[in-house]
């Protein structure tokens, strides 16, 4: 068993195994694990917004769907993953705060998991299985020697992915 290594909130990091990934607090957020299973190098990315062009102060290319996942992606390339055999899961994407109105900013969430499908699919990552949705916070922890994706929340049970 390797080092979990901690994803920070608008942060990416990528690494081989043994060692794993973890991020903690993703309400609307998502994190986007992407895997190659045969080098078992792993990423993961914890995104906060859909996309980089709608906000004027965007040098933080971790906290965007486009701009994370393609970063993501380059520098997990750059250790040697195959980008034929790339695969993701992702969690996330809650509605945490039930309110008026139909104000874009409410639907963070699924805006988000829409994003980070689109970018995926656009890179030919192949999506696995997600978790994303409903009104709870997620902490997740991603295995390179596996590819399980284990999702935790309060008063919920453990789930793998």
């Amino acid at each position: 068993m390797g080092e979990m290594i901690k994803v920070g909130m608008a942060d990416l990091k990528a690494c081989n195994a043994p060692d794993n990934l973890t991020t903690i607090g993703l309400g609307s957020c998502i994190g986007i694990a992407i895997y190659d299973p045969v080098t078992k190098i792993s990423g993961l990315a914890h995104i906060m917004l859909p996309d980089s062009t709608q906000i004027r102060n965007n040098s933080n290319i971790a906290k965007f769907a486009d701009t994370g996942i393609q970063k993501l992606y380059d520098d997990m390339i750059k250790m040697g993953a195959n980008k034929s055999r790339l695969v993701a899961k992702i969690a996330g994407g809650a509605t945490m705060f039930a309110g008026g109105g139909a104000a874009p900013t409410i639907n963070v969430g699924q805006r988000n998991a829409e994003a980070s499908k689109a970018k995926l699919k656009e890179l030919g990552v192949k999506l696995l299985a997600e978790d994303t949705g409903l009104n709870y916070g997620r902490t997740v922890e991603f295995y390179s020697e596996t590819g399980d994706y284990l999702i935790k929340a309060v008063g919920k049970p453990p789930k793998t992915i």
